[in-house]
């Protein structure tokens, strides 16, 4: 009765403090989480089970201040198909979501700065193809046919304090190749099909701008932090220190 006891014990949420159902609870290194609350969590975030009560509350409240960063957000770029980048280009910042209501999914809003590399990963399996023979048994070809399946694998890694990659596959399902039947020895080559070439140059695309775009970031961050210089203003011939846009702090014209 003891032991039944304790698998049916009712356990309480260390954070909203509510009761947690049957098969509903997420254990914490020194506590207990409702499914609920962990659904608020970012869908990037791994070590749950090495969590303390105290580190899963400061990220639910980065995640409430996080809903903010998603209202200010605007989208001047897409790229991908069922997970997608978004990116707000004139606020250096980017989020990973497949969902179309932002407000309610509150997908992580990352500065460009943050990343710190991105990967493609294209994973190919073969499996062979097999035909009935008269009996109604599966049999090899003969020559043996194969047919060949690729995923396109993304990873962006971060500087975050709650996650360090986001990860993720760029087609929603398997792009496959099979050999014609002149060349059914050779392998096919992947890239003349147009499927696979589209998802190539998709992670290309990605890998090449957020690359771009965390330079981009990390120079301008740079260059605030570099010391000010006063020059000779050529418009007004005053010795003035530059504004943020190079321009002379007493008449506004150009410094070069």
């Amino acid at each position: 009765m003891g032991l039944f006891s304790k698998f049916t014990e009712k356990k309480i949420c260390d954070i909203c403090g509510g009761q947690i159902g049957l098969l509903g609870n997420r254990k914490l290194e020194d506590g207990n989480l409702c499914k609920e609350c962990a659904a608020k969590l970012s869908p990037f975030f791994s070590d749950r089970r090495s969590s303390t009560v105290e580190e899963i509350r400061e990220q639910l409240e980065y995640r409430e201040a996080n809903r903010e960063a998603v209202a200010a957000f605007h989208t001047t770029k897409s790229l991908g198909s069922g997970m997608k980048i978004l990116m707000d280009e004139d606020a250096g910042k980017f989020m990973v979501t497949r969902a179309r209501d932002l407000q309610e999914a509150n997908p992580d809003v990352i500065d460009f700065s943050q990343v710190t590399g991105v990967e493609v990963d294209i994973d190919e399996k073969t499996s062979e193809e097999k035909r009935k023979d008269k009996d109604g048994k599966m049999v090899s070809y003969v020559p043996p046919r194969y047919k060949y399946s690729y995923d396109f694998d993304l990873e962006i890694r971060v500087n975050h304090p709650y996650f360090d990659a986001i990860r993720f596959q760029l087609n929603p399902s398997s792009v496959t190749t099979t050999p014609t039947a002149v060349m059914e020895r050779q392998k096919p080559d992947p890239t003349a099909n147009r499927e696979y070439k589209e998802y190539e140059n998709m992670a290309k695309d990605i890998k090449n701008t957020l690359t771009r775009a965390r330079q981009r970031a990390r120079n301008d961050i740079r260059a605030a932090a570099a010391p000010k210089i006063a020059k000779l203003c050529p418009c007004c011939g005053a010795t003035s220190i530059p504004d943020a846009n190079g321009c002379c702090e007493y008449c506004g014209g150009a410094m070069g």
